[in-house]
Order: structure tokens, then sequence, then C-alpha cells
């Protein structure tokens, strides 16, 4: 199911519960998922460089084709 994301803040939330939702053999028991925040972390450089080169592509540009569904 998708939804609309307004606000960077929306979006880093959305990837965090995305992650751990396909993903739940990264999580450990106390909920932590160093993987994860691995993964988000990336994303978040990612997007913090194509924001300061002026960038005007979407973030769906950022992600390699072969890893959209």
């Amino acid at each position: 199911m998708y939804h609309q994301i307004h606000t960077y803040t929306e979006l880093q939330q959305q990837i965090h519960d995305d992650l751990r939702i396909q993903h739940p053999e990264w999580v450990k028991s106390n909920g932590e998922s160093p993987m994860c925040d691995s993964y988000e972390a990336r994303l978040t450089e990612l997007l913090d460089a194509s924001t300061r080169t002026g960038s005007n592509g979407s973030i769906a540009a950022l992600i390699a084709p072969s890893n959209r569904q």
C-alpha cells in the first residue's frame, strides 16, 4: 500500500518502518537494528548530497532500478 509523502521527516519515517518490515531478520530482540540504521544513514547522505548539488532529480532516481518494486 502506498501513501503520499509530503515532508522529508515523513520520508525518513517511512524508510525506517519499511526496512524493519521488509527485513525482520535485521532487527534484534531489543528492537535495535544496526543494519537498518546503516541503510538509513547512507540514504540520508545521498539525499543531502543531492540537495547540496542542487539536483532537481527525484528521490526515485537515487535508487537503483534493480532495487525498485
